[in-house]
Formats: structure tokens, C-alpha cells, sequence
């Protein structure tokens, strides 16, 4: 029960912050042009920012684990991968959904979720910063490569895939950036000074919850109903395909206890906010992205529970 309650407390809120964000543009409170430009600032600015505290501020030496990175970075790998390929199997007569389609159903809020579920069960972070370090550049590396290939183009743009511009994209993105800075803080222990950190800490808090409101103000119900079987498609994948396929490789590998909670939330965890952001910043299709978001938001909070219930009941964690 009280894992559930945990659950609940940490995927609940985000929810309600989504639909608070959809009524105040409903009533008026921000427009179209507030939202494009609350967009670019969360995914130049606030985003980056928190990913970089993060990162920069945990003590990834001390928990450095090379077979448990190798397994985080190789299930990314293969999660995308075979996404990727069911999408082009079965939308290639919709080619504009892939992108979107593949980013949200393989890129989850770890980051988030995984540090704050670890932290609550063994009363430290563990493995989760290591967790984080391994899958985000994959994250952001794919996403940007997959969204860059299925952008909208203008009429009359060569459909060939333009290699040059996806090396510039993955180079010049902010989160990718965020994560390049931030490690050589984490892996050398470098201190950033009081005032640093408390301007760093200033937006960085601010980062999730004003995205999560952008999000909503984004978000149309008639959109949603119109691709209601792709949203919930991906949502399957989501937090129930891939916890299916991979944890229990990972239990067979011989990951128990921190590093099994923070492969599993890595896993299951729902499709993260900047997805969204990325997918309007990068001219995909955002409204089936922001359909995923909310599901796999409101169900993760049942599926996590029931995969922690699970392995705690089989003495793996």
C-alpha cells in the first residue's frame, strides 16, 4: 500500500498540473503565440538547466558501474530500434506520426521518477544518477535523429534524409549540450560555487512544472480522440511492453535490489514532458505526443506499483 501511495504521490500531481495548464488556456489566462514562446524557453532554457544540475551534482564516481551502464545504454538501444522498425512496418502511410510516435513510446521521465523512487526505497539514490548519465544522451540523440528525419517539411523540400542537418541538430541541442557540460562536474567531483548554484537551482526548479502547463494548454481532446488508437498503442509499449521485455533480462543478467529499481523505472516510467516540447520545437506531430504524455502519466502510477509489488514479493529487490 504504501508503495502505491508513493506511486500515486508522484505521478497524480503531474497529471493534475497537465489539465491545470489545459483549463487556464481554455479560460483565457495565455495564447497561442505565449505558448510557442513558453515552448522554446523551456526547451532552451529551463529543461537544459535542470538536466545539467542534475547531472553535475551527483556523485556518479563513487557509484560507477560499467556492466550496469553497458545494460542501460544497450536496452535503450534495442528499445528504439524495434520501435522504430514496428512504426515504419506498420505507418508508412503515415510517415509524419513516426517520429513522434517512436520518441514517445521509448523515451520515459527516468530521470525524474527513477532518482525519487530508488531514493525512497533504500534511502539513497544508488545507481539511479549512473542510470540517468547512461540512457540520456541516447535519449536525446535518438530523439532528435528520429524527429529530424520525420519533420514536416515545406512544400517542395527534397524528402531525402539530410544527414548533415541531423549531425548539427544532435550537436547544437540544448539537452544533449545540458549532459556534455554536466559530466566532467560529476565525474570529477568539480564544486560549483553558492551563487551558481542558486541561480542554476532558480530555473531549474521551475523546469518541470511550467512545462507540464505548457503541455496542457497544448493539449486538444479532439485531436486525441482522432488518433486514439495510436496514443494508446504507444502508451502500451510504454509502461507495459518494454518492463515486459527487458526486466526481466535484466533479473537474469544478475541486477538486484538498487540497480533492478532503477533499470525497472528506467523502464516503465512514463513518456516523459520533453517529448512534447521537442516534437513542437522540431515540427512533429505534438498533439499525438501530448496524448501519450497523459496516459502513460496516469496509468504509470498502477504499472510501477505493480512491477515493484512484484519483484519485492520475489525477494529481487
Amino acid at each position: 500500500m504504501d508503495t502505491f501511495l508513493f506511486s500515486l504521490n508522484a505521478t497524480l500531481p503531474v497529471f493534475i498540473t497537465i489539465m491545470i495548464g489545459y483549463i487556464l488556456k481554455r479560460l483565457g489566462f495565455f495564447d497561442e503565440k505565449f505558448t510557442e514562446a513558453a515552448d522554446r524557453f523551456t526547451f532552451r532554457v529551463t529543461l537544459p538547466v535542470l538536466l545539467f544540475t542534475d547531472i553535475a551534482t551527483s556523485n556518479l564516481g563513487s557509484s560507477y558501474d560499467i556492466e550496469f551502464m553497458l545494460f542501460c545504454m544497450g536496452v535503450s538501444c534495442a528499445a528504439f530500434f524495434l520501435i522504430w522498425g514496428g512504426a515504419v512496418l506498420f505507418l508508412k502511410n503515415n510517415r509524419e506520426q513516426i517520429g513522434a510516435f517512436t520518441m514517445a513510446s521509448f523515451r520515459g521521465s527516468a530521470a525524474v521518477l527513477g532518482i525519487a523512487l530508488v531514493t525512497n526505497i533504500y534511502g539513497s539514490t544508488g545507481l539511479a544518477p549512473l542510470m540517468v548519465v547512461s540512457v540520456v544522451p541516447f535519449y536525446n540523440a535518438f530523439s532528435v535523429i528520429i524527429l529530424t528525419i520525420y519533420a514536416k517539411r515545406p512544400e517542395g523540400e527534397e524528402s531525402k534524409i539530410p544527414f548533415g542537418k541531423i549531425l548539427l541538430q544532435v550537436v547544437t541541442n540544448p539537452l544533449i549540450i545540458a549532459v556534455a557540460l554536466a559530466l566532467p562536474f560529476a565525474l570529477l567531483r568539480i564544486h560549483i560555487p553558492a551563487i551558481p548554484t542558486k541561480v542554476l537551482n532558480n530555473f531549474a526548479v521551475i523546469a518541470t512544472p511550467f512545462a507540464l502547463i505548457i503541455l496542457g494548454a497544448g493539449f486538444e481532446f479532439r485531436s486525441t480522440r482522432q488518433k486514439l488508437g495510436l496514443t494508446l498503442t504507444a502508451s502500451f509499449i510504454k509502461v507495459l511492453l518494454l518492463p515486459l521485455l527487458f526486466v526481466p533480462a535484466a533479473v537474469w543478467f544478475g541486477f538486484r535490489n538498487e540497480a533492478l529499481v532503477a533499470i525497472s523505472v528506467m523502464l516503465a516510467s512514463p513518456s516523459t514532458v520533453a517529448c512534447y516540447i521537442m516534437a513542437r520545437n522540431m515540427r512533429n506531430d505534438a498533439q499525438l505526443v501530448s496524448g501519450i504524455v497523459m496516459i502513460t502519466t496516469l496509468v504509470s502510477s498502477v504499472t510501477i506499483t505493480a512491477l515493484v509489488f512484484i519483484l519485492r514479493s520475489l525477494g529481487l529487490i
